[in-house]
């Protein structure tokens, strides 16, 4: 029997939806991404664990976003900005935009004491 996954502590917008069921809609919980980058957004953050750099908080939406669909010229380096909308158009199908949530992760939520 797999051993169970250590457990991570990751900071989640506090108006963040709820992480869905794996295989339902994404949501925009933001989970994924905040506990590693896919493998476009470690090229983007140049790292392969903790939270993706190209991860953005939407206020008006209430919810998460990937940068390189919603802000491609703010996340994609100097060299790679002509090619944004490009580069952007191309993204869904590399992060599998639209296919349904593939988080596995159990969410616990912690509240922090206000004393």
């Amino acid at each position: 029997m797999p051993e169970p996954a250590a457990a991570r502590l990751i900071a989640i917008h506090p108006a963040a939806p709820p992480k869905p069921a794996w295989g339902q809609s994404c949501n925009g919980c933001g989970v994924c991404c905040l506990q590693e980058p896919c493998p476009v957004g470690a090229l983007l953050s140049l790292r392969r664990h903790g939270a993706c750099d190209a991860l953005r908080w939407s206020d008006a939406a209430g919810r998460y976003h990937c940068g390189l669909l919603s802000q491609p010229a703010d996340v994609l380096p100097r060299a790679l900005r002509p090619l944004s909308g490009w580069l952007s158009r191309r993204a869904h199908r590399w992060i599998a935009a639209g296919i349904g949530c593939d988080c596995d992760s159990v969410v616990e939520v912690e509240v922090e004491d206000q004393d």
